[in-house]
Parts: C-alpha cells; sequence; structure tokens
C-alpha cells in the first residue's frame, strides 16, 4: 500500500515529497473534487518533483468537455508533459448513453506513457454518475491504468460513509483479477483508513489529511503525510477475507 498526495503547488509537492509520498497528484480542490490545475502549476510541479516520483494530474470531469473533444485547449498544454496518470471524473454522466465511449477517446488521445485513470464516486446518486461497479467493471475491461473511488462532495462524509466494506471488497477483488490498480479517497482520514487497510488497496489517495489542521484548502504538511505513511507500514492486524 502506497500514498498519493495530492497537491496543489510545488512547494506542496515537495513537502508531499518529504513525507514520503509514493505518488504526487496534480489538481486545483478550489476547483471540485478533480479540479483541473492550471498548465503552469502542471509543470512546476513536474520540475519540482524531477522525476523522483511518478506525478499524476486531475482533469475534472467528463461533462466538462463541449461536444466529444476530451480535452480543453487548456488540457491538451498539459498532457504532454510527463504526467504518469491523468484521470477523468463521471459526475453529470449517470444518463449519458456514451460515456464508455467518451472515456475510451479520451485514453487514445493521451501521450505514450501516460496511463488513463475513470473516477467512481461513491455519493454517485447526487453526483448523477454511474454506479461504482459500472465504473470499475469499465476500468477491469479495458485494463485503465488504474481505478480511483472518491466522494464527490466535499461535505465532511467519507467514503465509508457512502458504501461499505462489502461494497469495496467486491470492487477490490474485481481490479485484482483483472490486474488494475484501485485507489481509495474520499476525505479519509486516519480512522478510515485504519478500518481500509485490510482492504490493501494499492494506493490511498489523500489531500485533507496530509494538510495542516486535515482541511483541504490548508497547505500540505510534511509531518502529517509522514505520518500517514508510517500508518500504512504498520502490520496488518484485522485481515477482510477477500469476496
Amino acid at each position: 500500500m502506497n500514498l498519493l498526495v495530492s497537491v496543489r503547488s510545488a512547494a506542496e509537492a515537495e513537502a508531499a515529497l518529504l513525507g514520503g509520498a509514493a505518488l504526487i497528484d496534480v489538481k486545483e480542490p478550489g476547483r471540485g473534487a478533480l479540479g483541473c490545475a492550471d498548465a503552469e502549476v502542471m509543470a512546476a510541479v513536474l520540475d519540482g518533483v524531477a522525476g523522483r516520483r511518478p506525478v499524476s494530474a486531475a482533469l475534472g470531469e467528463l461533462t466538462d468537455k463541449k461536444g466529444t473533444q476530451p480535452f480543453s485547449a487548456h488540457e491538451k498544454s498539459c498532457v504532454p508533459f510527463s504526467l504518469a496518470f491523468v484521470k477523468w471524473g463521471l459526475a453529470g454522466c449517470r444518463d449519458r448513453a456514451d460515456w464508455r465511449g467518451d472515456l475510451e477517446r479520451a485514453a487514445h488521445l493521451l501521450p505514450p506513457g501516460c496511463r488513463p485513470v475513470v473516477v467512481a464516486y461513491a455519493d454517485w446518486r447526487r453526483a448523477a454518475a454511474p454506479p461504482p461497479a459500472d465504473v470499475c467493471a469499465f476500468a477491469c475491461s479495458h485494463g485503465w491504468g488504474a481505478f480511483l473511488i472518491d466522494t464527490w462532495g466535499k461535505d465532511g462524509t467519507t467514503l465509508l460513509d457512502w458504501l461499505s466494506l462489502d461494497d469495496l471488497r467486491a470492487m477490490r477483488a474485481h481490479c485484482r483479477a483483472a490486474a488494475v490498480p484501485i485507489a481509495l479517497a474520499g476525505s479519509l482520514g486516519v480512522e478510515q483508513m485504519r478500518q481500509l487497510r485490510p482492504l490493501a488497496p494499492d494506493w490511498f489517495a489523500i489531500r485533507g489529511a496530509a494538510c495542516q489542521d486535515g482541511q483541504r484548502t490548508r497547505t500540505i504538511d510534511a509531518n502529517r503525510v509522514r505520518q500517514l505513511v508510517d500508518l500504512l507500514d504498520e502490520p496488518v492486524t484485522a485481515a477482510i477475507p477477500a469476496g
């Protein structure tokens, strides 16, 4: 299990690296759950990280796209940088007949070495997104770079307020069978991560828990990152049987 830390600047990326983060993710939390950062920010983070860790980026919601274009002009300027992963959310896509086709078209435009990640929302009903199990099935059938489960609304609720351990266990098993990495997010703190560790996701994806005072709008704190990395290194005392 590794720690992904979402950052909004090169300085925050350096703090995350000092704390031991395994994957640096660039996003702008003021623009939503998967807010796309400015191209200049992405470039600065990539330059600062300088290959020490892989870097991923959020590109917003698929419904942010106009017509059938998977990338805006702004995003096209971001993606050619040496990103390891990019990800899209599916808020507003529940009644969009061809969201799968739209994701496929977006993935085909990625530069070599950049892998697509699809995000399912645990609070999918209020996000008007497809059910997480359907999104998981898509990621697994297409062999995507990773499958991430997050929360759309950042209102103090967490992943476990919306999905049960049984739900998450089933998706974990599906991803394992398809050799697709899985990441768990959704306003996770220490308590939630302890409950979820027996599921052995490939990544815990966090921001708020790594920020000063645990607030996602504050700045990344290297000491808080280190505490979370140490938590993941602790022995797992209670295994959850595979579904």
